[in-house]
């Protein structure tokens, strides 16, 4: 694809000693049962499949010493493994072959993965024009992406349009007027709309998007979505593609999904019947689970598609539809295994009643979702070894706030001190997304690492950036 004018950052060997050109033993379980990385998704591992031991408690990601880059770029620091982003994309397109593939740059967007995704075939869904422009300025063919949101603006709707993107996802009433003054009848603009199918899925009642009365999409039952789908049929400059549909987020089981897909293809036989449209696309959106703590469950891809496309064969040919072409768009499932956070112990506090609490460099700037939605992580001491017994952890940021805890009960060294490393994995999705300024700590910088390198995507933020906001006092 065409890239743009800056030349894209080498890739840069870490210093120190060499970087092992292939890792020889996985991690141990360490002081946390179960918790080993390297041992691949039989173990219910959350940590990258490159994960590794080094020498002297090290651990190694994509062949590149946490330690190492987290003394030469500073901490907190995210690790990203550029090779688990692409297998993950490159594993949808094997297991849905027939669908396409939008990875949802909500959860982490920078110019590097526009590239991976793009490479290993994947379209893209935005939801802003910030991550609109971000992929147009990466080169990311714009018929290949997808805007949504539920909020648009309309300088969103003119970027869209005069980006030429592939489809624009209608979510609200005022939408369909909006968009359809942009466009003239003989330039059309392709659009899904979305709809809601009264199914509740995912790890959290602030994450459930699939039900009515709430701020997305068209609600099926009542009316809601028939009535915006006659809408846009009648805008001659609005030509329908398709329902869209988003249930949640984090949701491990598929049924859920196959609950969608019979809800939705009663809904896309109704119209049939009303307005003599078949539709040829069918969006069910993304929210597929993955592994946080060793052991937990996560969406299985192959049971996922096969159990998803004969559902929706099976209901088409029982209504008399013609298959739609089925589209999904995973996120977390693609960037959150790839990622890893390394934070710095400022300081380790026992307290009467027999607590424990290392205070890291980061926090809830950096990772909310421990504190928007009580989200678990597992952590591990990188960096040294420790023969000491576990102790009961909890692992909290710096920021001024009681519920700024990234870890709880964590089972780390009992001989943790000030200086050490922890690392957390899972950590590439809907964390430096959702990141913010309290505090004016700055957030992290970027790592990528591959084959035994690293280069820098993302660097940190500092006070001066804080700073060159300000325009006066």
């Amino acid at each position: 694809m065409t890239k743009p004018s800056a030349t894209p950052l080498a890739l840069l060997p870490l210093p120190g000693r060499p970087a092992p050109t292939a890792p020889t033993a996985t991690v141990p379980a360490a002081v946390a049962p179960g918790d080993a990385p390297g041992t691949g998704a039989a173990t219910g591992s959350p940590w990258p499949a490159s994960a590794r031991a080094g020498a002297g408690g090290e651990l190694l990601v994509g062949g590149v010493g946490l330690a190492e880059a987290a003394d030469r770029f500073g901490t907190p620091l995210y690790v990203l493994d550029e090779a688990e982003v692409r297998a993950r994309a490159r594993a949808y397109r094997q297991a849905l072959p027939h669908a396409e593939v939008l990875y949802a740059a909500k959860a982490f967007l920078c110019s590097a993965m526009a590239d991976w995704v793009a490479e290993e075939g994947l379209g893209l869904d935005v939801c802003s024009s910030g991550e609109l422009r971000l992929a147009a300025s990466a080169g990311f063919p714009a018929h290949r992406i997808v805007l949504h949101g539920n909020a648009k603006t309309p300088e969103e709707l003119r970027l869209a349009r005069r980006l030429r993107v592939g489809r624009i996802v209608i979510d609200g009433a005022a939408e369909i007027a909006r968009l359809a003054a942009l466009v003239a009848a003989d330039t059309p603009q392709r659009v899904l709309v979305r709809v809601l199918p009264g199914i509740a899925a995912g790890h959290h009642e602030a994450v459930r998007t699939g039900v009515g009365g709430q701020k997305f999409g068209f609600a099926i039952e009542g009316g809601d979505a028939a009535d915006a789908v006659a809408r846009v049929l009648a805008q001659p400059g609005l030509e329908l593609t398709g329902l869209h549909c988003h249930l949640g987020s984090q949701i491990t089981e598929v049924e859920p999904y196959l609950a969608a897909v019979d809800a939705v293809v009663r809904f896309l036989a109704g119209l049939r019947d009303r307005h003599g449209v078949e539709l040829p696309e069918l969006d069910l959106g993304g929210g597929h689970g993955i592994r946080y703590l060793p052991g937990d469950g996560e969406l299985d891809l192959a049971d996922f598609a096969g159990r998803v496309t004969t559902r929706l064969a099976a209901r088409c040919a029982e209504t008399g539809l013609a298959l739609p072409r089925l589209v999904v768009e995973p996120d977390r499932a693609i960037a959150g295994p790839a990622g890893v956070a390394v934070y710095r112990v400022l300081s380790v506090k026992h307290t009467a009643d027999g607590r424990v609490f290392a205070a890291v460099d980061g926090g809830m700037s950096d990772n909310p979702r421990p504190a928007l939605y009580g989200s678990p992580y597992t952590v591990r001491l990188v960096g040294r070894r420790s023969d000491a017994p576990p102790a009961r952890t909890d692992a909290v940021g710096r920021h001024c706030e009681a519920g700024d805890v990234l870890v709880r009960d964590a089972c780390l060294p009992a001989d943790l001190r000030a200086g050490d490393l922890l690392a957390v994995p899972a950590a590439g999705a809907y964390q430096l997304s959702m990141a913010s300024g309290y505090n004016l700590v700055g957030r992290p910088a970027v790592l990528a690492v591959r084959d035994s390198r690293a280069r820098l995507l993302i660097r940190r933020e500092t006070v001066d950036d804080f700073r060159s906001r300000e325009v006066g006092r």
